[in-house]
């Protein structure tokens, strides 16, 4: 029966979709400085968050050395610090993966070359993170290992404006 199904979908048909939550945010004005959790942070499109380290034209980040557009905003997901705790056996604090954005019930491994909207702000996902060891000097935890191919997700803002708490993100179809 799988083999024949069929490339469109049947008026009618259940799509499959998912929508999450944001649950932390923070940034950091510049590299080795302690994450400082926001309730509210301001994307600027083409630019990134204000007051963060890796705002084109201000970088101030680790790899600011290395501008890129695709990293404006970065995204990770809260079940992967549930998964490393499992796991692992590691504690990891939303603070302490340095990425801008925390949030629930969102794919994103699947994500990369798609948009979705993150609150009232449209993004398009550009790649997926890699773990880096300045996270390991950072948080003196051995997380390089367990956070490969779950570092998060890089993404470039099409669409600026402000990103709280509780948002929900959703694809943009």
């Amino acid at each position: 029966m799988l083999d024949t199904v069929s490339a469109g979908h049947a008026p009618g048909a259940a799509q499959i979709g998912w929508t999450g939550l944001v649950r932390f945010l923070h940034l950091t004005p510049r590299a080795f400085l302690p994450m400082r959790a926001m309730q509210s942070i301001s994307l600027i499109a083409a630019r990134g968050i204000e007051g963060d380290r890796y705002m084109l034209g201000n970088e101030e980040g680790f790899y600011s050395h290395k501008p890129e557009e695709g990293r404006q905003v970065t995204l990770f997901e809260l079940e992967t610090l549930v998964a490393v705790k499992r796991d692992f056996g590691i504690e990891l604090g939303p603070e302490e993966h340095r990425r801008n954005v925390t949030v629930e019930g969102v794919p994103l491994n699947h994500l990369v070359g798609r948009r979705f909207w993150l609150g009232e702000t449209l993004l398009e996902a550009t790649r997926l993170s890699v773990p880096c060891r300045h996270i390991e000097e950072i948080t003196g935890k051995a997380i390089f290992d367990p956070l490969i191919n779950r570092s998060g997700l890089n993404c470039r803002i099409l669409q600026g404006g402000i990103v709280k708490v509780g948002d929900t993100v959703r694809n943009a179809a």
